[in-house]
């Protein structure tokens, strides 16, 4: 049997525990040996300068999964440094696992902007897409149709979407609640709510 092994992109800013919920429900419910936490450096689609360092993102993100042996973080984009499009991560970590089958882990709202990602056909054949629904998803945005995709493409993308635990947290609204001196305590790990505080992360 092949290895089953969990791949959760994303920019961490910071890690919260919805991540982690999602990354342990998907490493149940799809029978994984592990899931690789792959924080990457540049978001592609996001403002760079509302962004924490990838040193601190990568820091607070060992900090939250260090005591989960199912959980794993992998450096790949970091090293690599500049801009990543999921597709260069995966056939990376292809060749870095070989013979593995690769889940990629999104939520619902990403899954809405997969046709503006880099060689999405590509992608969806090198590894298997899961969606974990999102608190507040409008159900109509699950319908195929709404994907715009190719038909192929859309029915792979339906085979995998799971509502497990919905959680409401967002790394907005933690960024949002530091900025104004409000309580993160239980939206992230401990270890990471102290470490914002004593490198006076997100304060602006």
């Amino acid at each position: 049997m092949k290895p089953r092994i969990g791949i959760f992109g994303g920019t961490f800013n910071p890690v919260h525990t919805g991540h982690l919920i999602m990354a342990q429900d998907a490493l149940e419910v799809f029978d994984l040996a592990r899931v690789l936490f792959v924080p990457c450096y540049l978001p592609p689609h996001k403002d760079a300068s509302r962004v924490a360092s990838a040193a601190h993102r990568a820091a607070m993100l060992g900090k939250a999964i260090e005591d989960n042996p199912g959980f794993e973080m992998c450096d790949a984009e970091i090293r690599t440094g500049g801009t990543n499009y999921s597709i260069d991560t995966i056939r990376r970590l292809r060749g870095l696992h070989p013979g593995a089958e690769l889940f990629f882990i999104i939520g619902s709202d990403s899954r809405m902007e997969l046709h503006q990602w880099k060689e999405i056909g590509t992608l969806l054949k090198l590894c298997r897409f899961v969606t974990f629904i999102r608190p507040g998803f409008d159900p109509g945005h699950s319908a195929p149709k709404a994907l715009k995709l190719a038909p192929g493409a859309r029915r792979k993308l339906m085979q995998g979407v799971v509502t497990l635990h919905q959680v409401n947290i967002s790394s907005t609204d933690i960024r949002h609640r530091i900025a104004e001196g409000l309580s993160i305590r239980y939206l992230v790990p401990a270890a990471v709510e102290m470490y914002i505080a004593e490198h006076n992360l997100y304060k602006t």
